[in-house]
């Protein structure tokens, strides 16, 4: 009797109905809300969103010219997200504003609110779909996931958040009909299916990359008329076709909200949208987005009539075997058409969301996927295991859910977050009918071996989760602030001490910052910038600057460390530059010693400098050395002859040192490094964060 009830407790969360809901809520929130003990916002992005809402908020209406962006031309609001990215928070603060919550503090928690109830919705939807086990486990690995919680927790503000909690709204949609199985719902259950359409099309107000949404819905409408043929319940052959009905209005509300709100990345207003229909030879007309208007005219109705020719087929073909091969046949000329068209399928995606020397769009790593789902990620097989041994047409209906989002997930990073409901689906339901299938062959089973089997694989589930649960707290803990105080009042007293309209210079990754706190319009800002790579690479010189308007140029040790990248946007031979930041690493008495890897750098001050540089092993004499104390950055006296193209800097202030050659000492680095301060282009040569 002990081991049962060890067992029973064990399992009691996930059996508990009245506390599932509240459980699965209650973790959501708690690890979307951990970085509210920040000061600052995460990443770079959320601080451009937050300057247009602060702005347009001063202005009282929805300004499209946002002058403070993309110097020295200003930006335009409608090239880019349509205008419910910033009309969610903004209104959610004009709720709250009564309760005293500042704008930042609600903007902070949006996108907690949608990635929490993506999660609910989530529970729901597999509630209905299986059973309360199932849409327990699946949603709690979702709450704990990292890879949900990254985009949907307080400080880091991105679109695709809205759009997943809208997918996971119309999947629960789809599964209220499907769960109507009484006579008297027969056909009154298909109005549920207007809900995927609608969600489906409401995201096109929200994230100008939206389409994603079409295809996942799409999918479990084809997914879920393929289930139905081959388990013979020809019926809900009915429910794909309603699905995809929806979806033909959805994508007409879609175009509507972009004719007001704006359009998504291939619209019409777009030059991308405009530069591909000419490409495909297709003419805007009453639909203005370019994917839009390929998804009415071609996938919707290809869509349709692959599910009519399924209703046809079952009702002349009644042979189960002769049904799975029709499929697999069925299934083979699809992986063709998807192998023919790849590389235009490919192109189009890559004009679209082109690479870049940005984390985002690198290939998935088995790194970034642990980091991402950690141990709920090597489950998702058992999903299968469950579909083969008593497949359902919920199972199909995921199954269109999950052969889209994986393979998102594997092509680039920026789709983790995506996939993240398929990963947690999958690995929820999977675990509990592996659950359940050792428990089942253990009642065949005697003696003491039952009870320990019992323990087994009640102690399974409850590890999976509790590992889970740690591993995403111990990620989202780690999570901190890229900005920071250093930032924060260099970049306040540049708005202060400078015109309104000055042009500043900076790597692309802080444009948004010099947006928010100096409301001042960067060069570069939200991606990588070749002119400006080459122009701190010493290609581009002082005229260039002017035909820009260049007032202030930033050189900060983030973007000294970030020399790898500058390098590849630049589009340089990288053997051609040379450029490592080295640490101080405690030393005895007046000798200063610098380390990175295979390099390092000792140094004895002195009315002439001992200066040595150690590159594996070999210990070589630099060309030219410089420090930086206080305010003065002076070259100094080296002992010795150089014996090789190496320049030194030293920062003493912050304790770190630059080790270059001659390529990368003749930069605009080295002579900005040597301005002063009264003239008109002004630098920072000291890190803007801490070492």
């Amino acid at each position: 009797m002990g081991w049962r009830r060890f067992e029973i407790a064990s399992l009691l969360y996930i059996i508990e109905p009245r506390f599932a809901a509240p459980i699965v809520t209650a973790t959501a929130l708690l690890f979307r809300l951990l970085p509210l003990r920040f000061k600052y916002l995460l990443g770079y992005d959320p601080y451009f969103h937050l300057a247009y809402i602060r702005y347009a908020l001063e202005k009282g209406e929805w300004v499209n010219f946002f002058p403070y962006a993309t110097g020295p031309w200003g930006y335009q609001i409608s090239r880019f997200h349509p205008l419910g990215l910033w009309m969610t928070p903004a209104y959610f603060y004009k709720l709250l504003s009564p309760l005293g919550v500042s704008l930042y503090n609600a903007f902070r928690i949006t996108p907690v609110v949608f990635g929490v109830l993506t999660v609910l919705f989530t529970y729901l939807a597999v509630l209905k779909l299986y059973g309360k086990r199932e849409a327990f486990l699946s949603a709690f690995l979702l709450a704990v996931s990292f890879g949900h919680v990254f985009r949907s927790m307080a400080g880091y503000y991105r679109g695709d958040n809205y759009m997943l909690f809208l997918y996971s709204a119309a999947l629960l949609g789809t599964a209220l009909a499907l769960s109507k199985k009484s006579p008297s719902w027969r056909y009154k259950r298909l109005v549920f299916y207007l809900l995927p359409g609608v969600f489906a099309g409401l995201s096109a107000a929200f994230w100008q990359a939206y389409y994603p949404i079409f295809a996942f819905v799409t999918a479990n409408a084809l997914f879920l008329a393929v289930g139905a043929f081959l388990l013979r319940r020809d019926r809900y052959i009915v429910d794909s076709l309603a699905i995809l009905t929806s979806l033909a209005f959805g994508a007409i509300l879609a175009n509507s909200i972009g004719l007001h709100l704006g359009y998504g990345m291939v619209g019409a207003t777009h030059w991308l949208g405009r530069k591909l229909a000419e490409e495909l030879g297709v003419q805007f007309g009453f639909v203005r987005d370019l994917f839009l208007l390929l998804y009415l005219k071609y996938t919707i109705p290809l869509s349709m009539a692959t599910v009519g020719a399924l209703a046809v087929l079952s009702r002349l073909v009644r042979d189960e075997k002769l049904r799975v091969l029709m499929v697999a046949i069925g299934v083979v000329a699809a992986f063709w058409l998807v192998f023919r068209y790849y590389g235009i399928v490919n192109d189009a995606l890559l004009r679209i969301f082109p690479e870049s020397p940005i984390a985002e769009t690198q290939r998935t790593s088995f790194g970034d996927w642990w980091k991402a789902y950690g141990i709920t990620g090597l489950f998702i097989p058992l999903f299968f295991f469950r579909s083969l041994k008593r497949p359902g047409v919920g199972d199909f209906l995921l199954l269109g859910t999950v052969v889209v989002m994986l393979p998102m997930a594997v092509i680039w990073t920026r789709f983790l977050f995506i996939a993240s409901l398929a990963v947690a689906i999958m690995s929820g339901i999977g675990l509990v009918a592996f659950h359940d299938t050792l428990l089942s062959w253990n009642k065949k089973c005697a003696g003491s071996g039952r009870r320990w089997l019992s323990l087994l694989t009640s102690a399974l589930l409850l590890g999976v989760s509790l590992f889970s649960a740690y591993h995403g707290f111990s990620a989202t803990w780690g999570v901190h602030p890229i900005v920071n105080e250093g930032w924060d009042n260099a970049l306040m007293y540049l708005g202060e001490h400078s015109n309104i309209n000055d042009v500043v210079l900076t790597w692309w990754d802080q444009g948004h910052w010099v947006t928010y706190y100096s409301m001042r319009a960067p060069v570069a800002q939200g991606g990588p910038s070749g002119w400006v790579a080459r122009y701190y690479l010493g290609l581009k010189g002082e005229n260039d600057l002017m035909k820009l308007g260049v007032d202030y140029i930033i050189v900060s040790y983030d973007t000294l460390v970030k020399f790898g990248a500058v390098m590849e946007t630049a589009g340089v031979d990288p053997d051609g530059y040379g450029l490592v930041v080295l640490h101080r690493v405690p030393s005895s008495g007046a000798i200063l010693i610098f380390s990175n890897g295979p390099y390092s750098i000792m140094a004895v001050p002195g009315k002439e400098w001992d200066v040595k540089v150690n590159i594996g092993g070999r210990f070589l004499l630099p060309s030219r050395v410089f420090v930086e104390s206080g305010a003065e950055v002076n070259e100094v006296t080296t002992s010795g002859r150089p014996t090789a193209d190496a320049y030194v800097y030293i920062n003493l202030n912050y304790g770190y040192a630059v080790l270059m050659n001659g390529n990368a000492f003749d930069t605009p680095w080295h002579g900005l490094c040597s301005r002063t301060s009264t003239q008109r282009i002004t630098s920072s040569c000291t890190p803007t964060e801490a070492t």
